[in-house]
């Protein structure tokens, strides 16, 4: 077999009772799934680091210079090439930073002809840079003398020391906290920024452009419920016309029992070395599924990730009827491709020791092994979903089968060996479709799921 679970009727009807538990909802955050990262877990300079070490393949010298942070910078923003070249006095086009440089300059962040690519940087270039790369600067020139005087008091300096534009920016990056007050012993008159106040300066960049991780929060925050299930409640069925003409074919033509549709805009980002996703349907599962982690001792940063479930609803079942939890849609045979409301929740751990946790976990309070079977979490299923990006002992490698239109995408999970023929099955539907195929590693229970086990 390869798809992602088939939720039972029942498993789904439950939902519409688990939307009101605790206390019902706390309000509907316009934010509340894309939310930036808590404020009460300042994110450390090593954090940032791993970010860009495993996502871009940045790291960053003690000794660093304004040429090497250049760069880094422009790797992290993925900047594209500039359209029109751009004459500096001190970088030729054949020199490495050109194309960064350049780049740089067409989106303001560099100002200056003459970049210093080779001198130390200084904390307050670093801080300046970061100020326009974030989209901050117009800000940073509305600041009138005495606002930015205050601003600068925190780090001891005054606004004559720098001229008006470089003290505006300062004081804007102080202000928005762009430049943690942890740094501020760094802000000195020629000071060399380290290589820590730099891994910070672009991972605040990134999270001010929306480029860093995106989650609700931790496990162990107070209002992580409330924000679970405003995500839950504000999410809908998804839907893309252009990318369900192939997938639902597949469906109808037995190339996959199933599919899963996604929207990356939700996706957390997280380090995959530290990350593994959990997939499920009912809402109060997954705030008890927190709750578990919390009583285990793990922490870990939390993102909602809406997806919608597509399989065949047979004809024999009965009428499907009409929920907000699915829609159905009939097909030529007389059954019908029933398209449900789930979600996926990825979980960022603080290490490696606790993503290994997870997997005894689930196993002894969120794996069904018996009918009525007591003290399981609410909804367990019999063959629960959780994944990882990377190797982990005990899981099982299989592949994702991938196609995407924009920001949506559709997903079909398989045997490896199976992969094949899932990838030719979607193009015979549809030649000019892009098909990504890639391996990653599965709890053992949804393993057999795939071999065909329905317990």
């Amino acid at each position: 077999m390869n798809a992602l679970s088939l939720p039972s009727r029942k498993l789904l009807i439950s939902t519409i009772v688990a939307a009101t538990i605790a206390g019902g909802y706390q309000g509907l955050a316009a934010s509340a799934y894309a939310a930036a990262p808590a404020a009460s877990h300042d994110v450390q300079a090593s954090e940032y680091a791993l970010f860009l070490k495993d996502k871009f393949a940045v790291t960053l010298s003690a000794g660093i210079t304004k040429g090497e942070f250049l760069s880094a910078l422009a790797d992290a923003l993925s900047v594209q090439p500039a359209e029109k070249p751009h004459v500096f006095s001190d970088l030729s086009p054949t020199d490495p930073l050109y194309a960064d440089a350049a780049a740089l300059y067409a989106l303001g962040v560099i100002t200056s002809d003459a970049v210093g690519g080779k001198q130390r940087l200084t904390a307050i270039n670093a801080v300046q840079i970061a100020v326009k790369a974030a989209g901050l600067k117009e800000l940073a020139y509305t600041y009138p003398a005495s606002k930015t005087a205050a601003a600068l008091s925190k780090v001891k300096l005054k606004p004559a020391a720098l001229g008006t534009a470089a003290s505006q920016e300062l004081a804007a990056a102080i202000d928005t906290g762009l430049l943690p007050a942890s740094y501020y012993s760094e802000i000195k008159l020629k000071g060399a920024a380290s290589r820590e106040l730099s891994e910070v300066l672009i991972g605040q960049t990134l999270s001010v452009q929306g480029l860093y991780k995106h989650y609700l929060g931790y496990a162990s925050d107070a209002d992580i419920y409330a924000k679970v299930q405003d995500a839950f409640a504000q999410s809908d069925i998804i839907q893309s016309p252009e990318l369900q003409a192939v997938v639902d074919k597949a469906l109808e033509s037995n190339i996959v029992t199933g599919y899963n549709l996604k929207d990356s805009r939700y996706e957390a980002n997280f380090i995959d070395s530290l990350s593994l996703v959990y997939g499920h349907s009912d809402l109060k599962h997954s705030l008890q599924l927190i709750g578990l982690l919390r009583s285990e001792g793990i922490d870990a940063k939390i993102q909602f990730e809406p997806k919608t479930s597509a399989f065949i609803y047979l004809k024999e079942w009965g009428e499907p009827g009409v929920s907000d939890l699915y829609t159905v849609k009939q097909i030529a045979n007389g059954n019908y491709i029933e398209y449900a409301k789930e979600y996926d929740l990825a979980f960022e751990f603080a290490n490696a020791a606790d993503k290994a946790k997870f997997d005894g976990i689930i196993a002894a309070y969120a794996k069904k092994n018996e009918d009525n079977q007591p003290n399981l979490l609410y909804g367990s299923w019999w063959q629960p979903l959780y994944w990882s990006l990377t190797e982990l002992p005990g899981y099982k490698k299989i592949t994702n089968n991938k196609i995407q239109h924009g920001h949506y995408y559709a997903q079909s999970f398989s045997l490896t060996n199976s992969s094949a023929s899932v990838v030719s099955g979607f193009r015979e539907i549809d030649p000019s479709v892009k098909v990504e195929s890639y391996d990653f590693w599965t709890d053992v229970p949804f393993y057999n799921y795939l071999n065909g086990e329905s317990k």
